[in-house]
């Protein structure tokens, strides 16, 4: 794996709202997750990033979370994704590596 090289990483959480702080929890982690990428589901969010910012994603929301009653599970899908994914129904997602155009 090349420096610098971009991979798709899907963050998918459970964070528990009944415990104290919960709620916290939970609105900190989807901001931490949307400064990496953009949510695709609710608690689901697609991470376009180098590995030292997947490092930083991955440290910040290990130290966020209560192991004790939450989860965040990551999915490496590498670099050569586009075949791999495949999308039914309404929500649209952009290719946050394709031009905007405004």
């Amino acid at each position: 794996m090349e420096v610098g090289e971009k991979l798709l990483i899907v963050v998918a959480y459970d964070i528990s709202i009944t415990t104290e702080n919960g709620t916290k929890r939970l609105s900190k982690v989807a901001k931490i997750c949307l400064k990496y990428g953009q949510r695709v589901q609710n608690s689901v969010y697609e991470c376009n990033i180098d590995t030292l910012n997947y490092k930083k994603l991955r440290n910040e929301l290990i130290d966020t979370i209560d192991c004790s009653y939450d989860s965040v599970r990551f999915y490496n899908l590498g670099k050569n994704y586009e075949n791999k994914i495949i999308h039914f129904g309404s929500k649209t997602i952009n290719n946050v590596d394709s031009p905007l155009i405004l």
